[in-house]
């Protein structure tokens, strides 16, 4: 069914879909337990997670800070698993980290520039960010301005625009109240981490609420974050407005924690049952956090048949809130069975909420009845590529009805899938995508650089080729 290899996957139908997968550690929860692992004194134990190329970005630069970063191993044996991931760190805690003797190499990860730049901010040294050709074409300058409003110097390339980010960091920053100018729970972030090292309280507010990791994650370590909702008056007639606030001074504390699934990857599985004729997949310990989970939400509107089981998440030697979730992310299994699925439109809030998932989703579009509309995805332009000329060119090579107009899509579904060369630009979920649809296209869809899947899912073709029949 798939033939996988560095330069191209081949993927042809799957007669069907069973069987259980074990997902990634959460890419967005890796990210932050290695960064707040290295912030803290002591030793934390990450388990479960995320091993993709991303993630050992972050890692590299814990190391390169100062603390000592053990990735372990672990053997996971029956019910469809793969080898698990923990990380060990053991650090010297905030005040201990020290300048890195080199550029500090983010790959392709802009989770680990944005958020990293938030932490060197409140740092008495100098430190360069840099990554991968696809990392110095993304944006940077709605981190830069908020950074030096605190103290900072910040300065890029390219009048301030573009990696590398030279970051000389100040003790102590100072507080900031700030608007952030596009939804982007990245740039939230790094905001907040700045705040650790400010004096008095920051303020973080937003149109449109994004994902909070970063919050659930500090109060886990014993940071005080404070999430209220605005008033139309406040935010200006915007329902949905949020302003999140920390005090800083405060000292991270180090603890051991269970990764949930990755959600997003979760998505990939859930269209390819959805759309297939024959399908029977179920997805274990999941994040279900309630700003991630909008692919889930939207997929259900859609008519997509997926049931959802709650999980017991306390997890032996970890830190676990409750029932159900892995220190303050919740946990559920996901069954998901061939669906009769019809269109919806998503506005710029459904956007926001699961901008790691418009490409997969516009997958779902294709097959799904009527005409679906996405509005306002302005920012998948600046992902890994340019993810709505990307996604647009690869499903319309497939067969697909889609167009573009400015920031918005529209894909007219029903129309067979057929199998054709497909480029994922070197994007990890633009390859996902496209060996998704392949499963479901009359012949061969071949993939061209595939490889790019292992920035977030170092398996996936193991398991696209486990599942498939």
């Amino acid at each position: 069914m798939i033939t996988p290899s560095a330069e191209t996957a081949i993927v042809s139908p799957a007669a069907r879909l069973r069987g259980q997968i074990v997902l990634p550690g959460d890419k967005s929860v890796s990210h932050r337990a290695l960064m707040f692992a290295t912030l803290a004194a002591g030793t934390s134990r990450i388990s479960a997670a995320g091993d993709g190329a991303d993630v050992r970005s972050t890692a590299g630069i814990c190391r390169a800070l100062g603390a000592t970063v053990t990735r372990v191993v672990a053997d996971v044996s029956g019910g469809g698993a793969a080898a698990t991931v923990d990380y060990v760190v053991d650090s010297p805690g905030v005040n201990g980290l020290g300048q890195p003797s080199s550029d500090l190499d983010c790959g392709n990860s802009g989770t680990s520039l944005r958020l990293f730049a938030g932490i060197l901010a409140g740092l008495p040294f100098r430190a360069i960010l840099d990554g991968d050709d696809s990392l110095r074409r993304r944006p940077v300058a709605r981190i830069i301005e908020p950074l030096r409003a605190m103290g900072a110097t910040v300065l890029a390339r390219s009048d301030d625009s573009l990696p590398p980010l030279t970051v000389i960091g100040r003790q102590p920053l100072r507080a900031v109240d700030r608007w952030t100018p596009v939804p982007s729970a990245q740039v939230k972030s790094a905001i907040l981490l700045a705040a650790l090292r400010a004096d008095g309280r920051t303020t973080v507010r937003e149109m449109i609420a994004t994902r909070d990791h970063t919050e659930r994650m500090l109060r886990a370590r014993g940071i005080g974050v404070m999430t209220e909702r605005l008033g139309p008056a406040e935010a200006d007639g915007h329902d949905g407005a949020v302003a999140v606030s920390l005090e800083g001074g405060r000292t991270m504390r180090a603890i051991d924690e269970h990764v949930p699934g990755d959600v997003s990857a979760a998505a990939f599985w859930l269209v390819a049952a959805a759309i297939h004729p024959d399908a029977d997949l179920v997805l274990r310990n999941v994040g279900v956090n309630p700003t991630r989970r909008a692919v889930i939400d939207l997929l259900r509107a859609m008519g997509a048949d997926i049931e959802e089981t709650a999980v017991d998440g306390r997890v032996e030697g970890a830190s676990i809130a409750g029932p159900g979730e892995a220190v303050g992310e919740p946990l559920a299994d996901l069954r998901v069975r061939s669906s009769a699925l019809h269109a919806i439109d998503l506005g710029p809030a459904d956007v926001a909420a699961a901008i790691d998932e418009i490409p997969i989703l516009c997958l779902a579009a294709a097959r799904a009845a009527g005409t679906t509309t996405i509005r306002g995805a302005g920012e998948l332009r600046h992902k890994e590529s340019d993810r709505i000329a990307g996604t647009a060119d690869g499903l319309a090579a497939l067969g697909v009805d889609i167009a573009v107009d400015g920031d918005d899509l529209r894909i007219r579904g029903g129309r067979p899938l057929a199998g054709a060369i497909v480029d994922s630009l070197d994007d990890h979920r633009l390859a996902m995508t496209f060996a998704i649809a392949g499963l479901t296209a009359a012949g061969r869809t071949t993939v061209l650089r595939p490889a790019s899947a292992s920035i977030s899912y170092p398996g996936f073709f193991d398991d696209l080729g486990r599942v498939g029949s």
